[in-house]
């Protein structure tokens, strides 16, 4: 908290950066996943278009691998005004009280990329990012990460498979549920841990994308990984909502051209890097990857229902009503 509060301190001259007309406008972009990834190299991208853009009005510094924040501080030191744009995953909107971003961790509510875009480029995910402002953070951007599977050094294979298995979660009610509802005992921890989690036996399992663990080396240390591609995960990219509201109006064009680009830069990466992600799993022949039959995919998804329903007073039924509306055509 000190460290947060000196760092804001230090930061409030950052806010009122966009006044002068001599120093550039200096934008820290703090993320805690590798350079290599989708969120990786989209944030690279917006550095590079933004900068050009701006003709170097505008610096961004990009601070990967929790260089400094991990999971828990990084929406508070947004707040703060430490750093100026964060990419958090939906899930970490519901513990600073913006629950709606959790309906995005619903188990089978995305099917693909295509139906994942009539979301979030029509108008429920504009109601959503505007659901920040009363934050202090202006929503910019949808990333993506991917789909997510499971591993653990046990076949994952029916859902009875899991019961009592401890499982690295986000800090999501939604997941937290999810994983309940196979019988799992769910761990939060921060992205930055789960290597050595699992390498230490801390826990025994987790769920992500093929991107994330390849790069943070998690097949190493997971015999293990079932394609279940049972839920998304994505990110928000955000802004401290007064530095944004600062920027010049003869800038913030430029701005938001780049990060409109960098958006459908990093999203067209994104299926590109799980795909090579997933090869090189393969190749090292470290993890056994389990391809699911219809009936046992199908017993994952009867399994996980009731989740919809327990979480319908946390994220709102009406909100849960028109995903599905958006998804399958139908309300739950």
């Amino acid at each position: 908290m000190h460290k947060l509060i000196l760092a804001a301190s230090v930061a409030a001259l950052a806010l009122i950066g966009p006044a002068s007309a001599q120093a550039p406008i200096v934008i820290k972009f703090s993320h805690v996943v590798a350079p290599n990834t989708p969120k990786g190299l989209a944030s690279e991208k917006f550095k590079e278009l933004a900068e050009k853009y701006t003709g170097g009005k505008v610096k961004v510094e990009v601070y990967p691998n929790s260089q400094l924040y991990k999971d828990k501080e990084e929406l508070e030191a947004l707040q703060l005004g430490a750093v100026q744009m964060l990419a958090p995953s939906n899930a970490k909107f519901g513990p600073i009280g913006v629950k709606e971003f959790e309906v995005f961790d619903l188990p089978y509510i995305l099917s693909d990329l295509k139906t994942l875009r009539k979301v979030t480029d029509g108008p429920l995910g504009a109601k959503l990012l505007k659901l920040l402002d009363a934050k202090g953070m202006t929503g910019l951007a949808y990333w993506d990460n991917g789909f997510k599977v499971m591993s653990a050094n046990k076949k994952l294979i029916t859902p009875a498979d899991y019961k009592g298995l401890k499982f690295r979660i986000q800090s999501s009610k939604v997941i937290d549920a999810q994983m309940r509802a196979l019988g799992v005992i769910p761990q939060v921890m921060a992205f930055s841990e789960v290597y050595q989690a699992l390498q230490t036996g801390v826990v025994d399992g987790q769920e992500n994308s093929w991107s994330n663990i390849y790069t943070q080396k998690m097949h190493e240390v997971q015999k293990h990984i079932t394609v279940t591609n049972h839920g998304y995960i994505g990110y928000v990219v955000v802004v401290n909502k007064k530095f944004w509201d600062g920027i010049p109006a003869d800038i913030k064009p430029q701005l938001d051209k780049a990060m409109q680009e960098a958006t459908a830069y990093g999203n067209g990466q994104s299926q590109k890097e799980n795909d090579d992600a997933l090869a090189e799993i393969k190749k090292s022949g470290k993890s056994e990857i389990i391809t699911l039959t219809p009936e046992q995919d199908a017993a994952m998804r009867k399994a996980m229902e009731p989740v919809y329903k327990d979480v319908a007073g946390r994220v709102g039924q009406t909100l849960i009503d028109e995903f599905l509306k958006e998804t399958r055509g139908a309300t739950n």
